[in-house]
């Protein structure tokens, strides 16, 4: 059903914007593009450019950052055995929000990478930031309870935030560039995004599903794990640097995106149950297939103009939490 569904979103997510492309031209131009034909002759140039260059990779970014978001707030929650956890919780997101806009407000460029110097330094500095607060977390506790952790990345996050509102009241004419891409968007980005993000989901989705039997025990106490056979601070800090290495490719390529990670897992776990082995890949087609709706709607509620989508997943999944977290506290009385 998943599956249908994320299939169905690409789709229209391709099919619908300023310019409308025909289910039929639509068809052809897929056929085309896996077997090869000729049947391209009879496709409108203007539709074939606006599929291929334009929405079929902005549409992949969407479904990748979404998934990204989505699995590692599965994987945190599990770890923190805390539903309200997300991967923005460790100070993450502050992190790789402020190598971007140190790059922004400096106009950095590396010779080397040249435009690719924002994404770069985005995952960059959120390495950095999650090893800061994994030190401090152990310099506070040595056996770096979750509890330890969470409140490390809450005071990180919000000391990261003032550094970002500082330096948004110094900037001038990159004042609007700069708060779009905190709001989020995966607009005017093409295929050398996709390059950026698909290698670190990849890996380190490979590397969660592989850990999932360890997410199950760690989610019931780090005592229960422990006895299980469980390498508790090992297994930790590998699911805390894949998680966080996941979330610092989405949030280097698209910006600050809420709710995602929070909502999405939280949500699947109510329909199918807490088992990672379902869990993480289920997260990671509902997380794709949301982001490529919410992008979709940012794109055409206001066209021609767009919102940022940051705004669309935080107008859905803010109410949607909210109905979740009445309806939990209903059932518990």
């Amino acid at each position: 059903m998943l599956s249908l569904l994320l299939l169905l979103a690409g789709f229209f997510g391709i099919a619908i914007g300023t310019v409308n492309i025909p289910i039929k031209d639509l068809l052809l131009l897929t056929i085309y593009k896996i077997s090869g034909s000729s049947t391209i002759e009879n496709i409108d140039a203007m539709f074939v450019n606006i599929v291929w260059n334009i929405r079929l990779p902005r549409v992949l970014l969407a479904g990748f950052v979404g998934a990204a978001l989505a699995i590692a707030g599965a994987a945190f929650q599990g770890l923190l055995r805390n539903p309200l956890a997300d991967p923005f919780t460790l100070g993450v997101s502050s992190g790789a929000s402020v190598g971007a806009v140190i790059t922004i407000f400096f106009n950095l460029s590396i010779p080397l990478l040249g435009s690719f110097t924002l994404p770069f330094l985005s995952i960059i500095s959120a390495f950095v930031t999650v090893f800061i607060v994994l030190i401090f977390a152990e310099r506070i506790d040595r056996a770096m309870r979750v509890e330890t952790i969470i409140l490390t990345g809450v005071i990180f996050s919000s000391f990261l935030g003032s550094l970002i509102s500082l330096m948004i009241a110094l900037t001038g004419e990159e004042l609007r560039q700069i708060i779009g891409w905190l709001l989020g968007s995966v607009s005017m980005r093409g295929w050398s995004h996709l390059k950026i993000i698909v290698p670190f989901f990849v890996i380190g989705a490979i590397g969660l599903f592989i850990h999932a039997r360890e997410l199950n025990a760690m989610s019931f106490g780090e005592e229960h794990a422990h006895h299980l056979g469980v390498h508790v601070q090992q297994k930790k800090l590998f699911i805390l640097f894949v998680g966080s290495m996941i979330t610092g490719a989405a949030v280097a390529v698209s910006g600050t995106i809420g709710f995602v990670g929070l909502v999405i897992p939280h949500f699947v776990r109510l329909l199918w149950g807490p088992d990672h082995k379902h869990l993480l890949p289920l997260s990671t087609i509902a997380g794709a297939a949301f982001l490529i709706l919410a992008d979709l709607i940012s794109r055409t509620i206001i066209a021609p103009a767009e919102l940022p989508i940051g705004v669309i997943t935080a107008l859905i999944g803010a109410p949607i939490f909210a109905l979740i977290l009445t309806k939990n506290r209903l059932e518990s009385r």
